[in-house]
């Protein structure tokens, strides 16, 4: 399976923690889908508007939206079937969490850029 990883909430601005992680997994060998409702490039990666609109498989997909903006998103979430979602601090919602657990997706509580950091992205 790929080890690509859908960046939800991805950002332009290079103060966003989502700008971040994109560079720091780049900077890993991860390639990296950025989804953000403009659907712009990110850090020279091309961006795409919606989760449904991702036709390759998906390992990883890491949150940087809240849960009021992830709900609407949850179906589109489930049918990608990713092998986990990482919630970063801030994006926790105890429902959706255990939606996708039900669904048999690995679910994370994590900030990525510290997993990156400490070497443990891919054993979270």
């Amino acid at each position: 399976m790929s080890k690509t990883v859908a960046i939800l909430g991805a950002s332009e601005k290079e103060d966003r923690y989502a700008n971040k992680a994109q560079k720091r997994l780049m900077e890993h060998g991860y390639p990296v889908i950025p989804v953000s409702p403009m659907g712009k490039s990110v850090l020279g990666v091309t961006g795409i508007k919606t989760l449904r609109d991702i036709s390759e498989p998906v390992d990883t997909v890491t949150l940087y939206v809240g849960p009021k903006n992830l709900q609407p998103q949850l179906a589109d979430l489930l049918a990608l079937q990713p092998r986990r979602v990482i919630f970063n601090p801030g994006t926790e919602d105890p429902a959706i969490q255990q939606t996708l657990a039900d669904a048999g997706i690995h679910v994370v509580e994590a900030c990525t850029l510290v997993l990156l950091s400490i070497g443990q992205f891919d054993e979270a």
